[in-house]
């Protein structure tokens, strides 16, 4: 059976292995495991991230990889912290990144299981209940350079702490009162094997088995032996619990259980610009910085499809970004090219003016109307095209103006010609201005034998505007998102006022457009790209009577001259 899972792993794969695979190879052929079964286990306190993201991609594209089963499962040992609404969550974002689960677990399932080994470790002399505060706790552990000492009640008698565990879960202490420790050795070089506490006292209501218990379990020791109790084979995990896998490997090797799970840690995924600490963004959020966990400038993973980011762009930023062990910082610029090669792809193009300045063609037919050809996308050809309907009045972007053109100004200006996009050659014969000199509106003349933007004599024109016809567009608000931050590690400091300091002030812009009315038909989950302005997706909002559009990301990348 191994032999059939490594070649179907491998076939028709020429590159390099990853040190993952290398190590599930390697347990394959040995015969330490005959199959493959990973999980991901998110703790339910929070909304996915894009660094989760990684996480799930390896999961599950290890488990893919090998033909093997992909667990999701919610580590919720801290029930003052969860809630269902994040499982619920939780799921829609996995699904939403193209992953199926093959079974639903929470580490509640395991509540007796787990305590039933905690017993068992008393039993066996490996664990005792401890009376110490958390602070005496943490003194008697020592420093990385020196020794922990030994908790007074360390040599507590099988008895007595089975006795007072059995009274810890009866509810008879307070919280914080007594802890269960594991017995190990208090002068390990690792920390972590330092007496660790695997139970503590917690009289709280949890989402799913209510109030049947007020003693929960540690992280540290719930983690492993869920893995084991589930059929995990290989246990995939971040590089901050390296350190950890010794006290996993000795859980599990002291209760003799009957799947060995091979814990694999990975470095973690940092991206500039952003924060994805749970602590700190709900700072953002309560302080109003951003109006919730799905506001499109966060990084959380409900954040970022609100602004029109593809599953299909993200798995293939995980993908370039690749599995190593040593943890480095990612430019948010590849995970942006990630973005905009996916999109290019497959999004529709259409006509947009995102500060509207008026143009009237003056010898273009009063209360004539056209419809246009235009490319629904020149990437693929095969889309064919669709109407757009062109008038005497348009709108253009005012940027597309100069009364006084600089060097290399291609677009319009008195006495310059432009092409306006699959409609006619103009030429600005005048302009109007407010009392502040303010340009208001354009007066220009059209050349009606370049129907389609080409002229009949050959004539050259560098610039090309996108442009809507003022009667038959249609108001839309449009949302200009960009980075959150200025700052390339905006966590280095860790107060919210700090954050403030590092924000970036054009994160959004709010701009009143003109859009074709096409773009009333758009959906939730749809995206297109503006031309010649970036790609747009619906916000949640937006209604047909009421267009909202959020900019997903620029044509092109405006940081790397920033920076």
């Amino acid at each position: 059976m191994p032999d059939v899972i490594l070649e179907q792993a491998n076939e028709n794969e020429k590159e390099s292995l990853n040190f993952i695979e290398e190590a599930i190879n390697e347990d394959l052929k040995n015969g330490r495991f005959d199959h493959v079964q990973t999980r991901f286990p998110p703790e339910p306190n929070g909304y996915l991230h894009i660094g989760h993201a990684k996480a799930i991609c390896i999961d599950f594209g290890m488990a893919q990889k090998y033909g093997g089963k992909c667990n999701l499962r919610f580590d919720d040992t801290n029930p003052t912290k969860e809630d269902t609404e994040y499982v619920d969550a939780i799921m829609e974002d996995i699904k939403w990144l193209g992953f199926e689960w093959d079974n639903v677990y929470y580490a509640s399932d395991y509540f007796d299981f787990v305590y039933d080994c905690a017993v068992k470790l008393i039993r066996m002399g490996l664990a005792y209940v401890d009376d110490s505060t958390p602070e005496q706790i943490r003194e008697m552990r020592g420093t990385l350079t020196s020794p922990g000492q030994n908790s007074p009640y360390r040599e507590r008698t099988i008895e007595e702490n089975l006795r007072l565990f059995a009274e810890m879960t009866e509810g008879k202490y307070d919280n914080g009162a007594k802890v269960l420790r594991a017995k190990i050795d208090m002068a390990s070089p690792n920390i972590n094997m330092r007496d660790p506490v695997i139970y503590r006292i917690l009289k709280a209501s949890h989402h799913r088995t209510g109030d049947k218990w007020c003693v929960y379990p540690m992280y540290d020791f719930a983690h492993p032996l869920s893995d084991s109790n589930e059929g995990v084979t290989f246990s995939l995990c971040t590089m901050e619990f390296e350190d950890h896998r010794p006290l996993y490997d000795w859980f599990l090797q002291k209760l003799q259980l009957p799947v060995q799970s091979r814990q694999i840690e990975f470095a973690r995924l940092n991206l500039n610009y952003t924060l994805t600490s749970k602590r700190k963004c709900l700072n953002l959020v309560n302080e109003g910085v951003v109006s919730g966990w799905d506001d499109p400038r966060m990084s959380t993973l409900c954040g970022m499809r609100r602004r029109g980011y593809t599953p299909e762009a993200i798995r293939a930023f995980c993908e370039k970004i690749g599995v190593a062990k040593s943890n480095s910082v990612v430019d948010y610029s590849l995970l942006e090219f990630c973005l905009r090669d996916d999109l290019s792809k497959k999004s529709p193009r259409a006509m947009a003016v995102l500060r509207p300045l008026k143009v009237i063609i003056d010898n273009y037919p009063e209360g004539k109307t056209e419809e246009l050809d235009v490319e629904i996308n020149p990437e693929m050809p095969e889309l064919g095209t669709r109407k757009v309907k062109f008038s005497r009045e348009i709108y253009i972007e005012q940027d597309d103006f100069m009364t006084e053109p600089v060097k290399k100004y291609f677009r319009l200006a008195p006495g310059k010609e432009v092409r306006l996009k699959s409609a006619y050659f103009i030429t600005c014969t005048g302009y109007e201005t407010d009392d502040d000199g303010n340009v208001t509106l354009l007066h220009c003349t059209y050349d009606e034998a370049s129907k389609g933007g080409n002229s009949p004599d050959g004539r050259k024109v560098k610039g090309t505007l996108q442009w809507v016809s003022a009667e038959y567009g249609v108001d839309a608000e449009i949302r200009l998102y960009d980075r959150l931050f200025n700052a390339e590690n905006p966590s280095s400091e860790v107060g919210v006022s700090d954050f403030k300091e590092n924000l970036n002030p054009d994160s959004l812009i709010v701009l009143n457009g003109k859009v074709e009315p096409y773009l009333k038909q758009a959906r939730r989950g749809d995206t297109f790209q503006f031309m010649r302005t970036g790609y747009f997706t619906p916000d949640y909002d937006s209604a047909p009577d009421k267009l909202i559009f959020n900019r997903t990301v620029a044509l092109k990348d405006s940081w790397a001259k920033i920076k």
